[in-house]
Protein backbone atom coordinates (compact mmCIF):
# COMPACT_ATOMS: atom_id res chain seq x y z
CA UNK A 1 0.00 0.00 0.00
CA UNK A 2 1.66 3.61 -0.62
CA UNK A 3 3.29 5.35 2.15
CA UNK A 4 1.00 8.59 1.38
CA UNK A 5 -2.11 6.80 3.13
CA UNK A 6 -2.74 7.05 6.60
CA UNK A 7 -5.52 5.77 9.00
CA UNK A 8 -7.99 8.37 10.54
CA UNK A 9 -9.30 7.46 13.63
CA UNK A 10 -11.04 10.06 16.48
CA UNK A 11 -8.81 13.31 17.34
CA UNK A 12 -7.71 12.96 20.34
CA UNK A 13 -8.94 15.30 23.34
CA UNK A 14 -5.39 16.76 23.48
CA UNK A 15 -4.93 17.44 19.51
CA UNK A 16 -8.41 18.93 19.19
CA UNK A 17 -7.80 21.55 21.93
CA UNK A 18 -4.68 22.63 20.61
CA UNK A 19 -6.37 22.84 17.29
CA UNK A 20 -9.51 24.94 18.22
CA UNK A 21 -6.89 27.35 20.17
CA UNK A 22 -4.79 27.80 17.09
CA UNK A 23 -7.35 30.37 15.66
CA UNK A 24 -6.31 32.85 18.79
CA UNK A 25 -9.70 33.22 19.77
CA UNK A 26 -10.65 33.25 23.38
CA UNK A 27 -12.84 30.46 24.87
CA UNK A 28 -14.74 30.06 28.06
CA UNK A 29 -17.56 27.89 29.53
CA UNK A 30 -21.31 28.56 28.50
CA UNK A 31 -22.63 29.08 31.74
CA UNK A 32 -19.83 31.60 32.36
CA UNK A 33 -21.36 33.66 29.08
CA UNK A 34 -25.08 33.54 29.72
CA UNK A 35 -25.51 30.59 27.90
CA UNK A 36 -27.37 27.32 28.66
CA UNK A 37 -25.59 24.33 27.48
CA UNK A 38 -28.54 22.15 27.65
CA UNK A 39 -30.38 24.17 24.94
CA UNK A 40 -27.35 23.66 22.57
CA UNK A 41 -27.49 19.82 23.52
CA UNK A 42 -31.04 19.97 22.61
CA UNK A 43 -30.55 21.59 19.30
CA UNK A 44 -28.08 19.55 18.54
CA UNK A 45 -30.25 16.51 18.97
CA UNK A 46 -32.97 18.30 17.29
CA UNK A 47 -30.78 19.07 14.09
CA UNK A 48 -29.92 15.49 14.00
CA UNK A 49 -33.18 13.60 14.54
CA UNK A 50 -34.28 15.78 11.43
CA UNK A 51 -31.80 13.81 9.28
CA UNK A 52 -29.89 17.08 8.85
CA UNK A 53 -26.41 16.73 8.07
CA UNK A 54 -24.48 19.22 10.35
CA UNK A 55 -20.36 18.64 10.21
CA UNK A 56 -19.43 21.62 12.88
CA UNK A 57 -20.59 24.64 14.55
CA UNK A 58 -19.13 27.28 16.89
CA UNK A 59 -20.98 29.56 19.01
CA UNK A 60 -19.16 32.95 20.08
CA UNK A 61 -20.25 35.05 22.79
CA UNK A 62 -19.36 38.80 24.68
CA UNK A 63 -16.26 38.50 23.03
CA UNK A 64 -15.30 34.65 23.54
CA UNK A 65 -16.26 31.17 22.13
CA UNK A 66 -18.40 29.55 24.42
CA UNK A 67 -19.57 25.94 22.59
CA UNK A 68 -18.05 24.34 19.79
CA UNK A 69 -17.65 20.87 18.27
CA UNK A 70 -16.85 19.12 14.56
CA UNK A 71 -18.81 15.90 14.04
CA UNK A 72 -15.47 13.31 12.37
CA UNK A 73 -14.01 14.15 10.30
CA UNK A 74 -13.97 17.33 10.43
CA UNK A 75 -12.13 19.52 12.21
CA UNK A 76 -11.36 22.76 14.01
CA UNK A 77 -7.86 23.03 11.18
CA UNK A 78 -9.62 21.67 7.99
CA UNK A 79 -10.07 24.46 6.43
CA UNK A 80 -13.94 24.22 4.09
CA UNK A 81 -14.99 25.12 0.94
CA UNK A 82 -17.50 28.03 2.35
CA UNK A 83 -19.44 28.58 -1.08
CA UNK A 84 -21.69 31.63 -1.08
CA UNK A 85 -20.28 33.13 2.63
CA UNK A 86 -17.77 34.50 0.12
CA UNK A 87 -19.96 36.94 -1.01
CA UNK A 88 -19.54 38.65 2.55
CA UNK A 89 -16.05 39.04 2.44
CA UNK A 90 -16.29 40.15 -0.98
CA UNK A 91 -18.41 43.12 1.08
CA UNK A 92 -16.17 43.84 3.34
CA UNK A 93 -13.34 44.49 0.26
CA UNK A 94 -15.99 46.93 -1.27
CA UNK A 95 -17.09 48.97 2.00
CA UNK A 96 -12.94 49.46 2.61
CA UNK A 97 -12.09 50.41 -1.12
CA UNK A 98 -15.45 53.04 -0.89
CA UNK A 99 -13.39 54.38 2.35
CA UNK A 100 -10.35 54.35 0.79
CA UNK A 101 -11.99 56.63 -2.31
CA UNK A 102 -11.22 54.07 -5.17
CA UNK A 103 -14.88 54.30 -6.40
CA UNK A 104 -18.73 55.48 -5.11
CA UNK A 105 -21.77 53.31 -5.36
CA UNK A 106 -23.51 54.91 -7.93
CA UNK A 107 -20.33 54.32 -10.35
CA UNK A 108 -21.56 52.46 -13.43
CA UNK A 109 -20.43 49.12 -14.05
CA UNK A 110 -19.70 49.67 -17.56
CA UNK A 111 -17.04 52.37 -16.69
CA UNK A 112 -14.83 50.02 -15.07
CA UNK A 113 -14.66 47.89 -18.70
CA UNK A 114 -14.23 50.39 -21.49
CA UNK A 115 -12.53 47.50 -23.74
CA UNK A 116 -16.14 45.78 -23.71
CA UNK A 117 -19.14 46.85 -26.62
CA UNK A 118 -22.11 47.23 -25.04
CA UNK A 119 -24.58 46.25 -27.78
CA UNK A 120 -27.81 49.03 -28.62
CA UNK A 121 -30.41 46.50 -27.43
CA UNK A 122 -28.31 46.24 -23.94
CA UNK A 123 -28.65 49.85 -23.15
CA UNK A 124 -29.71 48.88 -19.59
CA UNK A 125 -25.82 47.95 -19.15
CA UNK A 126 -25.17 51.24 -19.15
CA UNK A 127 -27.29 52.34 -15.53
CA UNK A 128 -26.03 49.19 -13.81
CA UNK A 129 -24.32 50.70 -10.62
CA UNK A 130 -22.05 48.83 -8.16
CA UNK A 131 -24.52 48.87 -5.29
CA UNK A 132 -26.69 47.05 -7.53
CA UNK A 133 -24.37 44.09 -7.66
CA UNK A 134 -24.04 44.59 -3.63
CA UNK A 135 -27.78 44.42 -3.52
CA UNK A 136 -28.08 41.86 -6.58
CA UNK A 137 -30.52 44.07 -8.56
CA UNK A 138 -28.94 44.14 -11.90
CA UNK A 139 -31.60 43.24 -14.14
CA UNK A 140 -30.99 39.30 -14.72
CA UNK A 141 -34.42 37.25 -15.40
CA UNK A 142 -32.68 34.47 -13.79
CA UNK A 143 -29.70 32.96 -11.50
CA UNK A 144 -26.14 32.36 -12.41
CA UNK A 145 -24.51 30.01 -10.35
CA UNK A 146 -20.72 29.57 -9.43
CA UNK A 147 -21.20 26.04 -10.97
CA UNK A 148 -22.25 27.32 -14.19
CA UNK A 149 -19.08 29.60 -15.06
CA UNK A 150 -16.50 27.46 -13.11
CA UNK A 151 -16.16 25.11 -16.55
CA UNK A 152 -15.51 28.31 -19.39
CA UNK A 153 -11.89 28.92 -19.72
CA UNK A 154 -12.88 32.12 -21.21
CA UNK A 155 -13.73 35.49 -19.61
CA UNK A 156 -16.01 35.43 -16.81
CA UNK A 157 -16.26 39.08 -17.46
CA UNK A 158 -17.45 39.13 -20.73
CA UNK A 159 -19.60 36.43 -20.09
CA UNK A 160 -21.40 38.57 -17.47
CA UNK A 161 -21.78 41.47 -20.09
CA UNK A 162 -23.81 38.58 -22.55
CA UNK A 163 -26.61 38.02 -20.36
CA UNK A 164 -29.61 39.74 -21.25
CA UNK A 165 -31.32 41.82 -18.57
CA UNK A 166 -35.15 41.83 -18.67
CA UNK A 167 -35.26 44.15 -15.83
CA UNK A 168 -33.75 48.03 -15.63
CA UNK A 169 -30.97 47.54 -12.94
CA UNK A 170 -32.34 48.62 -9.49
CA UNK A 171 -35.30 47.30 -9.55
CA UNK A 172 -35.78 43.77 -9.20
CA UNK A 173 -33.79 41.34 -6.50
CA UNK A 174 -32.46 38.30 -8.69
CA UNK A 175 -29.61 36.26 -6.39
CA UNK A 176 -26.79 35.53 -8.78
CA UNK A 177 -22.87 34.72 -7.80
CA UNK A 178 -22.26 36.77 -10.94
CA UNK A 179 -23.41 40.39 -9.85
CA UNK A 180 -20.90 39.05 -7.08
CA UNK A 181 -17.92 37.99 -9.68
CA UNK A 182 -18.31 41.91 -11.27
CA UNK A 183 -17.59 43.09 -7.71
CA UNK A 184 -14.19 41.46 -7.62
CA UNK A 185 -13.33 41.93 -11.08
CA UNK A 186 -14.03 46.14 -10.27
CA UNK A 187 -12.04 45.89 -7.29
CA UNK A 188 -9.08 44.68 -9.28
CA UNK A 189 -9.61 46.95 -12.25
CA UNK A 190 -9.76 50.24 -9.28
CA UNK A 191 -6.38 48.20 -6.98
CA UNK A 192 -4.31 45.94 -9.50
CA UNK A 193 -4.71 43.11 -7.44
CA UNK A 194 -6.99 40.75 -6.36
CA UNK A 195 -9.39 40.27 -4.21
CA UNK A 196 -7.57 37.82 -1.60
CA UNK A 197 -4.76 40.11 -1.93
CA UNK A 198 -6.90 43.35 -1.29
CA UNK A 199 -8.06 41.72 1.72
CA UNK A 200 -5.20 39.90 3.43
CA UNK A 201 -3.78 42.89 4.88
CA UNK A 202 -6.75 44.50 5.69
CA UNK A 203 -9.23 41.44 7.47
CA UNK A 204 -6.96 38.39 7.23
CA UNK A 205 -4.06 39.09 8.77
CA UNK A 206 -5.26 41.20 11.71
CA UNK A 207 -8.14 38.58 12.49
CA UNK A 208 -5.63 35.72 12.28
CA UNK A 209 -7.31 33.87 9.18
CA UNK A 210 -4.19 32.04 7.72
CA UNK A 211 -4.29 28.75 5.56
CA UNK A 212 -6.73 29.88 3.29
CA UNK A 213 -7.08 29.53 -0.67
CA UNK A 214 -9.53 31.28 -3.13
CA UNK A 215 -9.73 29.77 -6.48
CA UNK A 216 -8.87 32.08 -9.16
CA UNK A 217 -11.27 32.39 -12.47
CA UNK A 218 -10.05 32.63 -16.01
CA UNK A 219 -9.67 36.70 -15.56
CA UNK A 220 -6.92 36.37 -13.51
CA UNK A 221 -9.13 37.36 -10.85
CA UNK A 222 -10.76 35.42 -7.38
CA UNK A 223 -14.65 34.32 -7.81
CA UNK A 224 -16.04 37.24 -5.54
CA UNK A 225 -19.37 34.86 -4.98
CA UNK A 226 -17.39 31.32 -4.11
CA UNK A 227 -14.16 29.38 -4.22
CA UNK A 228 -12.65 30.42 -0.77
CA UNK A 229 -11.52 28.07 1.50
CA UNK A 230 -11.61 28.69 5.17
CA UNK A 231 -11.50 27.19 8.43
CA UNK A 232 -14.90 27.16 10.12
CA UNK A 233 -13.28 29.57 12.75
CA UNK A 234 -12.50 32.02 9.99
CA UNK A 235 -16.68 31.59 9.28
CA UNK A 236 -17.24 32.86 12.71
CA UNK A 237 -14.73 35.67 12.89
CA UNK A 238 -16.21 37.32 10.11
CA UNK A 239 -19.74 37.31 11.90
CA UNK A 240 -18.27 38.35 14.85
CA UNK A 241 -16.72 41.42 13.13
CA UNK A 242 -19.68 42.51 12.04
CA UNK A 243 -21.44 41.92 15.41
CA UNK A 244 -18.42 44.50 16.93
CA UNK A 245 -19.55 46.93 14.46
CA UNK A 246 -16.16 46.64 12.14
CA UNK A 247 -13.48 46.05 15.51
CA UNK A 248 -11.22 43.33 16.27
CA UNK A 249 -9.15 43.46 19.10
CA UNK A 250 -9.62 46.91 19.82
CA UNK A 251 -8.87 47.84 16.20
CA UNK A 252 -11.30 49.61 13.55
CA UNK A 253 -10.89 47.24 10.40
CA UNK A 254 -14.48 48.06 8.72
CA UNK A 255 -16.65 51.60 8.96
CA UNK A 256 -19.46 51.26 11.07
CA UNK A 257 -21.41 52.83 8.85
CA UNK A 258 -20.31 50.25 6.18
CA UNK A 259 -21.48 47.16 8.79
CA UNK A 260 -24.75 48.93 9.74
CA UNK A 261 -25.63 49.44 5.83
CA UNK A 262 -23.81 46.30 4.47
CA UNK A 263 -26.69 44.35 7.71
CA UNK A 264 -29.94 46.63 6.63
CA UNK A 265 -32.48 45.41 4.50
CA UNK A 266 -32.37 46.99 0.66
CA UNK A 267 -35.89 46.18 -0.50
CA UNK A 268 -38.18 44.21 -0.33
CA UNK A 269 -39.62 40.69 -0.29
CA UNK A 270 -35.76 39.20 -0.20
CA UNK A 271 -34.51 41.81 2.70
CA UNK A 272 -31.41 41.33 1.09
CA UNK A 273 -28.29 43.60 2.45
CA UNK A 274 -25.06 44.67 0.79
CA UNK A 275 -24.27 40.84 -0.05
CA UNK A 276 -25.60 40.00 3.63
CA UNK A 277 -29.10 38.41 4.07
CA UNK A 278 -31.17 39.83 6.61
CA UNK A 279 -34.10 38.94 8.88
CA UNK A 280 -37.17 40.98 10.32
CA UNK A 281 -35.78 40.18 13.81
CA UNK A 282 -32.50 41.90 13.72
CA UNK A 283 -30.65 38.61 12.90
CA UNK A 284 -28.58 38.67 9.66
CA UNK A 285 -26.21 35.91 8.15
CA UNK A 286 -23.85 35.18 5.48
CA UNK A 287 -25.17 32.04 4.08
CA UNK A 288 -23.53 29.73 1.65
CA UNK A 289 -24.45 26.53 -0.31
CA UNK A 290 -25.35 23.42 1.58
CA UNK A 291 -25.18 25.56 4.72
CA UNK A 292 -22.00 27.06 5.43
CA UNK A 293 -23.38 29.75 7.28
CA UNK A 294 -22.33 32.55 10.24
CA UNK A 295 -25.37 34.43 11.94
CA UNK A 296 -25.30 37.08 14.24
CA UNK A 297 -27.66 38.29 16.58
CA UNK A 298 -26.94 41.58 17.60
CA UNK A 299 -29.21 42.00 20.65
CA UNK A 300 -27.74 39.48 22.65
CA UNK A 301 -23.56 40.20 21.82
CA UNK A 302 -23.40 36.61 19.97
CA UNK A 303 -22.49 35.15 16.44
CA UNK A 304 -23.47 31.36 15.70
CA UNK A 305 -21.49 29.75 12.46
CA UNK A 306 -22.24 26.46 10.88
CA UNK A 307 -20.99 24.28 8.29
CA UNK A 308 -22.93 21.20 6.96
CA UNK A 309 -24.27 19.11 4.03
CA UNK A 310 -27.65 20.75 4.27
CA UNK A 311 -29.93 21.06 1.15
CA UNK A 312 -31.16 25.08 2.08
CA UNK A 313 -30.83 26.91 5.28
CA UNK A 314 -34.40 27.15 5.49
CA UNK A 315 -34.15 23.44 6.65
CA UNK A 316 -32.03 24.57 9.76
CA UNK A 317 -33.65 27.72 10.60
CA UNK A 318 -36.43 26.78 12.61
CA UNK A 319 -33.82 24.98 14.47
CA UNK A 320 -31.80 28.07 14.97
CA UNK A 321 -34.96 29.95 15.71
CA UNK A 322 -36.35 27.75 18.31
CA UNK A 323 -33.47 27.67 20.25
CA UNK A 324 -31.69 30.67 19.72
CA UNK A 325 -31.37 33.63 21.42
CA UNK A 326 -34.00 31.86 24.23
CA UNK A 327 -30.47 29.95 24.88
CA UNK A 328 -28.89 33.21 25.83
CA UNK A 329 -29.61 33.66 29.77
CA UNK A 330 -27.76 35.60 31.58
CA UNK A 331 -29.19 34.58 34.66
CA UNK A 332 -27.64 30.86 34.27
CA UNK A 333 -24.33 32.97 35.91
CA UNK A 334 -25.76 33.23 39.03
CA UNK A 335 -26.42 29.36 39.53
CA UNK A 336 -22.68 27.73 38.89
CA UNK A 337 -23.74 24.44 39.75
CA UNK A 338 -26.39 23.90 37.31
CA UNK A 339 -24.44 25.50 34.78
CA UNK A 340 -21.39 23.62 35.75
CA UNK A 341 -23.18 20.16 35.40
CA UNK A 342 -25.29 21.42 31.58
CA UNK A 343 -21.45 22.05 30.16
CA UNK A 344 -20.36 19.04 31.37
CA UNK A 345 -23.18 17.23 29.66
CA UNK A 346 -22.80 19.11 25.98
CA UNK A 347 -18.87 18.72 26.26
CA UNK A 348 -20.16 14.75 26.79
CA UNK A 349 -22.20 15.19 23.73
CA UNK A 350 -19.74 16.80 21.69
CA UNK A 351 -16.97 14.35 22.55
CA UNK A 352 -19.86 11.45 20.76
CA UNK A 353 -18.92 13.72 17.62
CA UNK A 354 -14.95 12.69 17.50
CA UNK A 355 -15.72 9.27 17.05
CA UNK A 356 -15.56 7.57 13.55
CA UNK A 357 -18.12 4.97 15.18
CA UNK A 358 -20.93 7.81 15.82
CA UNK A 359 -24.23 6.52 14.31
CA UNK A 360 -25.39 7.72 11.21
CA UNK A 361 -28.04 6.58 8.19
CA UNK A 362 -24.95 6.35 5.60
CA UNK A 363 -22.66 4.27 8.31
CA UNK A 364 -25.07 1.31 8.45
CA UNK A 365 -23.02 -1.07 5.47
CA UNK A 366 -20.49 -0.71 7.05
CA UNK A 367 -22.13 -1.39 10.74
CA UNK A 368 -23.61 -4.76 8.95
CA UNK A 369 -20.52 -6.16 6.95
CA UNK A 370 -17.61 -7.42 8.34
CA UNK A 371 -14.18 -6.69 7.35
CA UNK A 372 -14.38 -9.16 4.62
CA UNK A 373 -16.65 -11.20 2.92
CA UNK A 374 -16.35 -15.07 2.17
CA UNK A 375 -15.65 -15.20 -1.30
CA UNK A 376 -14.63 -11.96 -1.50
CA UNK A 377 -11.98 -10.91 -3.52
CA UNK A 378 -9.11 -12.74 -2.01
CA UNK A 379 -6.17 -10.30 -0.38
CA UNK A 380 -3.35 -9.53 -2.63
CA UNK A 381 -5.44 -9.74 -5.70
CA UNK A 382 -5.23 -7.30 -8.36
CA UNK A 383 -7.88 -6.70 -10.89
CA UNK A 384 -7.69 -4.65 -14.02
CA UNK A 385 -11.13 -3.58 -15.92
CA UNK A 386 -11.39 -2.02 -19.18
CA UNK A 387 -14.89 0.34 -19.58
CA UNK A 388 -16.66 0.23 -22.53
CA UNK A 389 -17.17 3.89 -23.91
CA UNK A 390 -18.71 6.23 -21.59
CA UNK A 391 -19.96 9.74 -20.96
CA UNK A 392 -17.31 10.08 -18.07
CA UNK A 393 -14.46 9.48 -20.27
CA UNK A 394 -13.44 6.29 -17.60
CA UNK A 395 -11.05 4.04 -20.02
CA UNK A 396 -9.61 1.55 -16.42
CA UNK A 397 -10.70 0.75 -13.50
CA UNK A 398 -8.34 -1.04 -11.19
CA UNK A 399 -8.58 -2.88 -7.69
CA UNK A 400 -5.89 -3.95 -5.69
CA UNK A 401 -6.82 -5.43 -2.34
CA UNK A 402 -3.68 -5.84 -0.01
CA UNK A 403 -3.59 -5.13 3.75
CA UNK A 404 -7.31 -4.94 4.52
CA UNK A 405 -7.35 -2.36 2.20
CA UNK A 406 -8.69 -1.73 -1.46
CA UNK A 407 -6.34 0.83 -3.34
CA UNK A 408 -8.73 1.48 -6.00
CA UNK A 409 -7.70 3.25 -9.64
CA UNK A 410 -9.31 5.01 -11.95
CA UNK A 411 -8.12 5.91 -15.47
CA UNK A 412 -8.73 8.82 -17.98
CA UNK A 413 -7.05 11.57 -20.06
CA UNK A 414 -5.68 13.31 -17.53
CA UNK A 415 -4.40 10.21 -15.69
CA UNK A 416 -4.51 7.79 -12.88
CA UNK A 417 -6.81 8.62 -9.95
CA UNK A 418 -6.00 6.70 -6.77
CA UNK A 419 -7.72 6.77 -3.46
CA UNK A 420 -7.20 3.66 -0.78
CA UNK A 421 -9.97 2.49 0.99
CA UNK A 422 -10.11 0.33 4.49
CA UNK A 423 -11.80 -2.69 5.59
CA UNK A 424 -13.01 -2.34 8.77
CA UNK A 425 -10.95 1.19 9.20
CA UNK A 426 -11.12 4.66 7.89
CA UNK A 427 -7.96 5.71 5.88
CA UNK A 428 -7.29 9.08 4.60
CA UNK A 429 -5.32 10.04 1.86
CA UNK A 430 -5.37 12.93 -0.71
CA UNK A 431 -6.58 12.68 -4.29
CA UNK A 432 -7.16 13.90 -7.78
CA UNK A 433 -10.64 12.03 -8.36
CA UNK A 434 -12.65 13.61 -10.99
CA UNK A 435 -16.19 14.20 -10.71
CA UNK A 436 -16.91 18.11 -10.62
CA UNK A 437 -20.57 17.21 -12.12
CA UNK A 438 -21.57 15.66 -8.72
CA UNK A 439 -19.86 18.39 -7.00
CA UNK A 440 -21.12 21.70 -7.99
CA UNK A 441 -18.23 21.98 -10.48
CA UNK A 442 -15.57 21.99 -8.19
CA UNK A 443 -12.44 19.97 -9.37
CA UNK A 444 -11.10 18.70 -6.15
CA UNK A 445 -7.39 18.14 -6.77
CA UNK A 446 -5.03 17.68 -4.14
CA UNK A 447 -8.42 17.11 -1.58
CA UNK A 448 -8.04 15.04 1.47
CA UNK A 449 -10.28 12.05 1.14
CA UNK A 450 -11.69 9.84 3.98
CA UNK A 451 -12.21 6.13 2.82
CA UNK A 452 -13.16 2.98 3.83
CA UNK A 453 -14.95 -0.28 2.04
CA UNK A 454 -16.96 -2.71 2.29
CA UNK A 455 -18.88 -6.21 0.91
CA UNK A 456 -22.27 -5.56 0.79
CA UNK A 457 -22.37 -9.32 -0.50
CA UNK A 458 -19.77 -11.51 -2.03
CA UNK A 459 -20.21 -9.38 -6.01
CA UNK A 460 -20.94 -6.24 -4.53
CA UNK A 461 -17.95 -3.86 -3.19
CA UNK A 462 -19.16 -0.72 -1.69
CA UNK A 463 -16.59 2.30 -0.94
CA UNK A 464 -17.36 5.68 0.65
CA UNK A 465 -15.29 9.05 -0.09
CA UNK A 466 -15.79 11.81 2.15
CA UNK A 467 -14.13 14.46 1.11
CA UNK A 468 -13.13 15.94 4.26
CA UNK A 469 -12.93 19.95 3.08
CA UNK A 470 -16.38 19.99 1.65
CA UNK A 471 -19.78 18.80 1.86
CA UNK A 472 -19.37 16.01 -0.39
CA UNK A 473 -19.56 12.54 0.48
CA UNK A 474 -19.33 10.02 -2.24
CA UNK A 475 -20.97 6.51 -2.50
CA UNK A 476 -19.36 4.28 -4.84
CA UNK A 477 -20.83 0.73 -5.48
CA UNK A 478 -18.83 -1.65 -7.72
CA UNK A 479 -20.88 -4.68 -9.00
CA UNK A 480 -18.63 -7.86 -10.14
CA UNK A 481 -20.12 -10.08 -12.20
CA UNK A 482 -17.89 -12.90 -13.75
CA UNK A 483 -15.46 -11.21 -15.92
CA UNK A 484 -17.62 -7.52 -15.77
CA UNK A 485 -17.69 -4.96 -13.68
CA UNK A 486 -20.78 -2.37 -13.20
CA UNK A 487 -19.80 0.87 -11.47
CA UNK A 488 -22.01 3.49 -10.07
CA UNK A 489 -21.29 6.49 -7.82
CA UNK A 490 -23.34 8.89 -6.21
CA UNK A 491 -22.97 11.76 -3.69
CA UNK A 492 -24.62 13.06 -0.55
CA UNK A 493 -25.69 16.92 -2.17
CA UNK A 494 -25.04 18.48 -5.12
CA UNK A 495 -26.59 21.89 -6.86
CA UNK A 496 -27.55 19.58 -9.81
CA UNK A 497 -27.43 15.56 -10.66
CA UNK A 498 -26.81 13.43 -7.28
CA UNK A 499 -25.80 10.69 -9.37
CA UNK A 500 -23.60 9.37 -12.25
CA UNK A 501 -24.85 7.32 -14.79
CA UNK A 502 -23.61 3.37 -14.70
CA UNK A 503 -20.67 2.20 -16.61
CA UNK A 504 -19.41 -0.76 -17.65
CA UNK A 505 -16.67 -2.71 -18.34
CA UNK A 506 -14.84 -5.97 -18.74
CA UNK A 507 -11.96 -7.81 -16.83
CA UNK A 508 -8.14 -6.92 -18.58
CA UNK A 509 -6.50 -9.41 -16.70
CA UNK A 510 -6.37 -10.62 -13.11
CA UNK A 511 -2.31 -11.37 -10.81
CA UNK A 512 -1.64 -12.56 -7.91
CA UNK A 513 1.18 -10.30 -5.90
Amino acid sequence: MPDLFMECGATSAKDLIAAQQADGLPRTDPSMAGVDADAIVAFLNDVEAAGLDLHAFMLHRNGRVVAEGWRWPYRPDRPRNLHSVVKSFTACAIGLALEEGLFKLDDKVVSFFPELIVEPDQGWLTEMSIEDLLTMRVGHASETSGAEWRSLNTSWIAEFFKIRLAQEPGTAFMYTSAASYMLSAILSRATGVTLHEYLKPRIFEPMGIEGESWDIGPDGINPGGNGLIARTADLLKLGVLHAQNGIWEGKRLLPESWVAAATTAHGEPAKYGYHWWTRPDGTYSAIGKFVQMTTVFPLHGATLAVTGAIKGSAKLFPYIDRYFPAAFRDQIRDDIEDGAAADARLKARLAEWQSPDAPAPWKEPYERAGALTDGARAPGQTERFLMHPNAQGVSELQFEFVDETCVFRLIDAHGEHVIAAGFGRWLESRANMPGSDLHHGYQLDNSPVVARACWLDNTRLQMTWIFAETAFRDTVICEFSGKTITFKREVNINGGELRHEDITGSLADSLAS
